[in-house]
């Protein structure tokens, strides 16, 4: 009896981690390809619009779609090859993005029209594996302001104080009484799964939800210890 429970501890724990596994591989290719292809289909629907009347702007924005291709197909390698190596500290990796690669993110933004005001206040060296969090959150949050407003004003804060990084996306929503691109203004889905996750792995907090005034609000609190392990 004592042998059978300890084989069914055995499978619990096992089970677990492949469910915790699965979580991790989901959050990872939704960042990396949600943020993308909300991009390339922006830009995809302004060279079909211009394509006849203004030729250049949709060259312009064909370059953005294959840098943007490019760039994802990296990323989705780099992301692989992480899950490959996981175990083998022999295994090569690509750097993982992390706090100074968030001006990058601003400006892919900007390209898709959202007008991105990026503050970093960055008071301490923020741990890789925190960053990494930092940055998908970014990511999605600005995906998911690409995907559900269109074009719009939109606040990235990061602040980082040694203790925790706390980060806000604030957006004005769509302009002029647009209506938001997809079918649901409350922006529910993986996307806001994920980040969630994300917050509570570390322990912290998250919030997302529609502002008073018009616009959406994301907001995420991650705690760390200064070797980057969850408080």
């Amino acid at each position: 009896m004592e042998w059978a429970e300890r084989r069914f501890d055995g499978k619990s724990v096992a089970d677990a981690a492949v469910t915790d596994e699965r979580r991790r591989i989901a959050r990872e290719l939704h960042d990396v390809i949600g943020h993308s292809m909300s991009l390339i289909a922006v830009k995809a629907a302004v060279a079909n619009h211009v394509a006849d009347a203004r030729p250049q702007e949709m060259r312009a924005a064909l370059a953005v779609i294959e840098q943007t291709s490019r760039s994802t197909l990296a990323e989705i390698h780099r992301v692989l090859d992480l899950l490959r190596a996981d175990g083998d500290p022999r295994q090569d990796r690509l750097p993982a993005p992390g706090m100074g690669d968030l001006p990058e993110l601003a400006a892919h933004a900007r390209s898709a029209g959202i007008e991105v005001e990026l503050t970093v206040r960055e008071r301490a060296v923020l741990p890789a594996t925190v960053a990494v969090s930092v940055y998908r959150i970014v990511q999605r949050a600005l995906a998911n302001v690409v995907t559900h407003a269109g074009p719009t004003r939109c606040a990235v804060t990061v602040d980082v104080d040694g203790r925790e990084a706390v980060i806000e996306v604030v957006d004005d929503g769509p302009r002029h009484g647009r209506p938001p691109r997809a079918d649901h203004a409350g922006r529910d889905g993986h996307g806001l799964i994920g980040m969630r996750e994300r917050a509570k792995m570390y322990g912290g907090a998250f919030e997302a939800g529609p502002r008073p005034g018009g616009g959406f609000r994301v907001a995420a609190r991650l705690p760390y210890d200064p070797d980057g392990t969850p408080v």
